[in-house]
C-alpha cells in the first residue's frame, strides 16, 4: 500500500469512479475489484469476493459494496468516505441531467440516450459477474454451481436468497 492517506485514496478513487459507474455500483464491480484488489492491494481475491457475497445479502442499494471496501481499508472512516465519494457525485450529475432530460421538448436525445445505455449496463453486470466468478471458482465444483445458478436464476423465479443460501450451506459442507 502507498504512503497514501487511505482515506484520500478511498475518495479519489471512488470519486472518479462514481462519474463512469455507468448503470450503478454493480456496473463497477470489475474496475473495483482490478482497484481493490490489483492496484492496491487492499483486499484479496477472497475478501473481496466475502464483501461482495455480503453486500449482496444484506437489504438496501448494492453500493453496499464499497462501504465494505472502505471499512477494509481505513475502518468506519474509510466506509464513510468511500460510500460518500461513490454517492455524492453522482446524485449531483443525476440531480441535474434529471431536471435537463424533464424539460419539454420535441428531441429524440433523451430516448436514445436512454435506449443505448441498456445493452451498456447489462455488459458491465456480465463483466462483473465473471470477474467474480474467476475469483472464486477455483474447483470444478464451483464452477458448475455458479453455472447451475446463473441458468436457474436467468429461467426461472426462484428468489435469488435461496440459491444464495443454497450455495453458502454446499460451500459450509465442504462441497465447494
Amino acid at each position: 500500500m502507498s504512503t497514501e492517506n487511505p482515506v484520500w485514496a478511498l475518495i479519489s478513487t471512488f470519486g472518479l469512479m462514481s462519474l463512469f459507474a455507468v448503470g450503478g455500483a454493480a456496473a463497477a464491480v470489475p474496475e473495483m475489484h482490478r482497484i481493490a484488489v490489483d492496484v492496491h492491494h487492499w483486499m484479496t481475491d477472497k475478501q473481496f469476493a466475502d464483501a461482495y457475497a455480503i453486500a449482496q445479502l444484506s437489504p438496501g442499494p448494492n453500493v453496499l459494496i464499497v462501504t465494505l471496501i472502505g471499512y477494509a481499508v481505513a475502518g468506519i472512516p474509510g466506509a464513510l468516505a468511500a460510500t460518500l465519494a461513490m454517492c455524492l457525485p453522482t446524485a449531483l450529475v443525476a440531480y441535474y441531467v434529471s431536471h435537463l432530460l424533464n424539460r419539454p421538448s420535441q428531441s429524440r436525445w433523451p430516448a436514445l440516450i436512454q435506449t443505448a445505455l441498456v445493452p451498456l449496463s447489462i455488459g458491465l453486470m456480465a463483466a462483473s459477474a465473471l470477474i467474480l466468478a474467476e475469483a472464486t471458482d477455483r474447483t470444478i465444483a464451483a464452477l458448475l454451481l455458479t453455472a447451475v445458478v446463473a441458468v436457474s436464476a436467468s429461467v426461472s423465479r426462484i428468489n435469488p436468497l435461496w440459491l444464495l443460501l443454497a450455495g453458502g450451506l454446499l460451500g459450509f459442507a465442504g462441497i465447494v
